[in-house]
């Protein structure tokens, strides 16, 4: 697919972060765009970019609100889609959206554990398996599954636990890569991309909280989510208890401001890369160099990849190429 222009394309996650940077993207190549994601608010932003951008004329853009970890709204999009855009074929399926919560199997709870997984893998393989008939009677067809170096390295670093999200983001990969193989066989019209960014400019950690506490948008977060907030305060050694309701929420959000500012790669130029690698083929795509860089040093040592020493490697840039001889 070397050209996104006049293509139908799903995109969900487009509320925020690279799921919105790619909705913008491919509007500006004049693809017709439906995406999807818990927050309305969040889209009608993605949109109001998208005509600032400069949309070309006769390019359409459908919201909807939708929760991918249900198959009934994931149906009612395909819907949606089919009315909106006047056919049955999607060319381009983007599953993007996922959450990073449910950190340890230990403290997690297992509701926020098992909700974690239900959108970032359950999302992946639903959206798949609910748009596959679209995407299949298309001439041409590309399905993208957006994992993560955390789906062939399980842990975030320095010993710390990311059960939940890295389980799913394993079964992303492992799902992708068999999707590759079936489609080859059953369907070889269609192309499919295995997506593994490294750390990228995105409010996932913001985002992560407010979902997996049931907030769809920007409200003001219940009392039971501040007690988990105050709870993650306590465990870096601070006085949560002299804090005030505000000073925590502004805490909250100022480390989740950070992971978006600092991060080598943002999420416009995780989007290029992506597109890029479909338009070339690939099936495998990593995004950002620290991505390239750890997935050569786990495939170089695997039986040290959770040693502590491995990270400080990993954290120690001249000393990557090598380990990774």
């Amino acid at each position: 697919m070397k050209d996104f222009s006049g293509r139908i394309a799903v995109v969900t996650g487009g509320g925020s972060g690279i799921g919105r940077e790619l909705v913008r993207q491919l509007v500006a190549e004049g693809c017709h765009v439906a995406m999807a994601d818990v927050s309305a608010s969040g889209m009608a932003e993605t949109e109001r970019l998208c005509r600032d951008d400069g949309m070309p004329q006769g390019t359409r853009i459908a919201s909807v609100v939708t929760d991918v970890s249900d198959e009934e709204q994931l149906e009612a999009l395909r819907g949606e889609v089919a009315r909106e855009f006047g056919t049955d074929h999607v060319n381009l399926l983007i599953n993007n959206a996922g959450i990073g919560a449910g950190a340890s199997m230990f403290v997690s709870s297992r509701e926020e554990w098992e909700r974690t997984f239900a959108i970032t893998f359950g999302g992946v393989y639903l959206g798949t398996r609910v748009f596959l008939p679209a995407v299949t009677a298309s001439d041409e067809g590309w399905i993208v599954n957006v994992s993560s170096v955390n789906g062939f390295w399980a842990t975030p670093g320095g010993g710390n636990p990311n059960s939940a999200y890295s389980t799913a983001k394993f079964a992303v990969k492992g799902f992708t890569e068999s999707l590759v193989c079936d489609l080859r066989v059953n369907a070889p019209h269609v192309g499919c991309s295995l997506v593994m960014p490294g750390v990228i400019g995105t409010d996932i950690i913001g985002n992560s909280y407010r979902i997996s506490a049931g907030r769809e948008d920007e409200d003001t977060p219940t009392m039971a989510e501040l007690a988990v907030m105050r709870a993650r305060i306590a465990k870096r050694g601070m006085d949560e208890g002299a804090m005030s309701d505000a000073e925590v929420i502004a805490m909250e959000s100022k480390m989740s401001d950070g992971y978006r500012t600092t991060a080598p790669t943002t999420a416009a130029e995780a989007a290029t890369i992506i597109l890029d690698g479909v338009r070339a083929g690939q099936w495998r795509i990593l995004v950002g160099e620290d991505a390239y860089e750890l997935d050569a040093l786990v495939r170089a040592d695997p039986q040290s990849a959770y040693d502590p020493e491995f990270y400080v490697l990993f954290k120690t840039p001249e000393l990557v190429g090598q380990r990774a001889k």
